[in-house]
């Protein structure tokens, strides 16, 4: 499977809590919600092609337990994000849940399941499987780890037009530089850009 990171951002690289206020205000982020203003369909057919792709997902702790607290109340069978959330493998990392709490409800409660240990090594074996792709959705701290070893296969990043100042981002300091191919992009009426990037080796330099 390929790893694809798929995430919400804004201009500045915020991809804290785009969904509301109380999904994660960790070091007082007081911009919780701010995908709310964009309610653009082109974005909401973006998400619902992109998790056709889906295989597996990968999640770090926090994300899970947004998901888990969400997604098993969706049971219109006719919700295609929903159903593939619900009944696809979920693999969650972290080492302060024990394999008991790692639970999903609703129909397919066996479909998640713990990570612990070596992160790499067991995220390097989820990759290795059949299938086409093991998504990661949020899970910034995990996305970190996986940036610093070159995990990631591709990036499929919603940007959105605002600034915020603060909160956590995508890239921080500490990865290795890598150098970017635009695989495909779209402007929404809205104005958030749908863009879809491989990683295409180092960063080259030159003079201008």
């Amino acid at each position: 499977m390929e790893l694809t990171v798929q995430t919400f951002l804004t201009l500045d690289g915020v991809m804290q809590a785009p969904g509301g206020p109380e999904e994660d205000p960790s070091d007082a982020f007081a911009h919780g919600g701010w995908q709310a203003p964009f309610p653009d369909p082109a974005i909401g057919e973006f998400v619902t092609e992109l998790n056709r792709h889906a295989s597996a997902f990968v999640f770090g702790r926090r994300t899970f337990d947004i998901f888990r607290g969400y997604w098993p109340d969706q049971t219109d069978p006719a919700n295609p994000i929903a159903t593939a959330i619900n009944s696809l493998p979920k693999y969650v990392v972290s080492n302060s849940l024990s394999e008991a709490e790692v639970t999903w409800r609703g129909e397919h409660p066996d479909t998640a399941c713990l990570v612990a240990g070596d992160v790499i090594a067991a995220v390097q074996a989820l990759k290795d499987q059949p299938g086409d792709e093991l998504q990661i959705w949020g899970s910034g701290q995990l996305l970190q780890t996986l940036l610093r070893h070159e995990l990631v296969d591709r990036f499929r990043l919603m940007t959105f037009p605002l600034v915020l100042g603060s909160g956590r981002r995508l890239f921080n300091a500490g990865i290795t530089p890598t150098t970017l191919r635009p695989v495909d992009l779209v402007v929404t009426d809205l104005g958030a850009i749908l863009a879809t990037y491989e990683p295409a080796g180092p960063v080259l330099v030159g003079e201008m």
